[in-house]
């Protein structure tokens, strides 16, 4: 059994990193959390969420397919917190539906933790995200952006 407490976060697919970032922070009260420009991923802090954008012309952004459009899509997953988390009893569920996954360590809304992706069968991507790891003791806790804007 799998009990989803919340979404964790949204993953949006993105044109205009600057324009979008704007109206997240300006209209709804986001604040910077994260930017990992490698890749192209840039979180902001919504609540007890993350709303995460993914410019299409970054590493992540390609692998998604078509800018968002008539032909392309937005949305490139939703995260659902599942608490209790116990990862081998959610992928021995996933199984049983015949849903291959595997625990990789993720950041989302509360730190890095442990995922799980799969999809529906629209073929709609989602992940089970587990709590944050615990902290090591004596390791550096990790900064947030603060008021950046890129």
């Amino acid at each position: 059994m799998i009990t989803i407490r919340d979404i964790d976060h949204v993953v949006l697919r993105i044109r205009d990193l600057d324009r979008v970032a704007a109206f997240y922070i300006d209209v709804l009260g986001a604040r910077w959390e994260k930017q990992q420009a490698a890749i192209g991923l840039y979180q902001l802090r919504v609540g007890n969420s993350l709303i995460d954008l993914v410019p299409v012309d970054g590493e992540l952004g390609r692998a998604g397919g078509a800018a968002p459009g008539r032909e392309g899509r937005n949305v490139d997953h939703v995260c659902f917190r599942v608490l209790p988390w116990d990862g081998e009893a959610v992928l021995a569920h996933l199984a049983g539906h015949g849903i291959q996954g595997e625990i990789v360590s993720r950041y989302g809304a509360d730190g890095d933790g442990p995922s799980i992706y799969l999809s529906d069968p629209e073929g709609n991507s989602l992940e089970l995200k587990g709590p944050p790891w615990a902290p090591v003791p004596g390791s550096a806790t990790p900064t947030s952006i603060g008021d950046q804007t890129k």
